[in-house]
């Protein structure tokens, strides 16, 4: 069947596509914002992008970066509407299936193009904190309520989603509940798995942000200098508002803080490989991606639990901690010192984890269960 995919510029997108090749699908991936590049990883999908801006006049990227307001002034008149660009391609391809991923970048800019075309399929792909951070927003929670009974089918990174959308209007079919990357490749990474006693690393996610609460871990690891002089403290996707704390703290006199910003994902998953504990922590996420990373390459997992997403996947003090209170210093300072004094609990609940939930987020095992789901969703096209 043809599908037509309606994404951003995402490694998470291009892992989940990858999963389509040699499917006998015909795939198409329309950039919604277009990057105008080339994605080699989805070599076999037909890529929409160079499509934006009416003319790619000399000066453009100066202009943008040095006179921001000339630039929107400019591009009222100069960039191709994503709604218009969207129609003309499904008039030309004539997709059986629409795909989008994220709500409002994928879903509610082409809400008003898929209403004239009811027998196309669509799919929509909830990541993170799409539906559970906006329920909260009047806005953006008529705009989910506006789209979902529009969308036939759903794919998941977890099921505190699945039951959002139902109360949100959504009747079509669950496909599945799937990290939103697919699966991973542990040929790839098995080989940067230490042993558990080798490990002096405690990892933590660096986001301060409208959600992530990166602060709050670092409110706690102040208080425990002394308990942790023997390990590295890394903290990885840090911006500026973790460095200006860092900087305004007494971590400024600590010699085993470690502050990384933006790395790749590759990186993170060695880092993870050489971590005893990985610490995480938000308002609002979905399956957090970080989390299966740890749980794959073998650190404890401690992690923040926003609508109890989290606990679909970790029992507490079974095979990792669950934060209750992602703004609570003294639960996160309460959780580490457990962690570090226990590294006989921790041992085992990693080995839990790699028996009875990192086989199930292999990447070819991923693989066969989603394209099952994309075959589902054929014969509902070909009925």
């Amino acid at each position: 069947m043809k599908i037509l995919m309606v994404s951003i510029f995402a490694p998470h997108f291009f892992n989940w596509t990858e999963q389509l090749k040699d499917s006998g699908h015909e795939v198409y991936w329309l950039d919604v914002f277009d990057s105008n590049t080339r994605v080699e990883q989805i070599d076999f999908v037909d890529q929409i992008i160079g499509w934006r801006y009416k003319r790619d006049y000399p000066g453009r990227y100066y202009i943008k970066k040095e006179v921001p307001k000339l630039n929107k002034f400019i591009n009222k008149f100069n960039e191709r509407d994503l709604a218009e660009i969207f129609e003309s391609k499904i008039q030309e391809i004539k997709p059986d299936v629409v795909h989008s991923f994220v709500m409002f970048l994928s879903c509610v800019p082409v809400f008003e193009v898929m209403k004239k075309y009811p027998q196309i399929k669509w799919i929509y792909s909830s990541w993170g904190s799409d539906l559970y951070f906006y329920q909260n927003r009047k806005k953006e929670l008529a705009d989910i309520k506006k789209v979902l009974p529009h969308i036939d089918y759903l794919f998941a990174d977890c099921y505190r989603d699945y039951k959002l959308a139902l109360n949100f209007g959504f009747r079509g079919k669950l496909l599945g509940v799937f990290p939103g990357r697919g699966g991973f490749d542990f040929k790839k990474f098995d080989i940067y798995i230490k042993m558990f006693e080798n490990r002096k690393s405690i990892l933590i996610k660096g986001y301060q942000d409208e959600q992530g609460r990166c602060i709050t871990i670092l409110d706690a690891i102040t208080q425990l200098r002394d308990e942790l002089k023997e390990f590295n403290i890394i903290v990885f996707g840090a911006n500026s508002k973790v460095e200006k704390y860092v900087a305004g703290s007494d971590f400024e006199s600590w010699d085993n803080l470690i502050i990384l910003k933006r790395i790749h994902e590759f990186e993170v998953l060695k880092l993870m490989g050489e971590s005893l504990i990985y610490i995480g922590n938000s308002i609002s996420d979905g399956m957090p991606n970080t989390l299966l990373e740890s749980i794959i390459m073998g650190a404890f997992p401690i992690q923040s639990n926003p609508g109890g997403a989290t606990a679909e996947l970790i029992e507490h003090q079974k095979n990792g901690f669950l934060i209750q209170d992602p703004l609570d210093v003294n639960e996160i300072k309460s959780l580490i010192l457990r962690g570090i004094n226990d590294k006989a609990f921790l041992a085992q609940a990693v080995e839990y984890n790699f028996k009875q939930i990192k086989p199930k987020l292999e990447r070819e095992f991923v693989r066969q269960e989603v394209l099952k789901k994309y075959s589902l969703v054929e014969k509902a096209v070909k009925s």
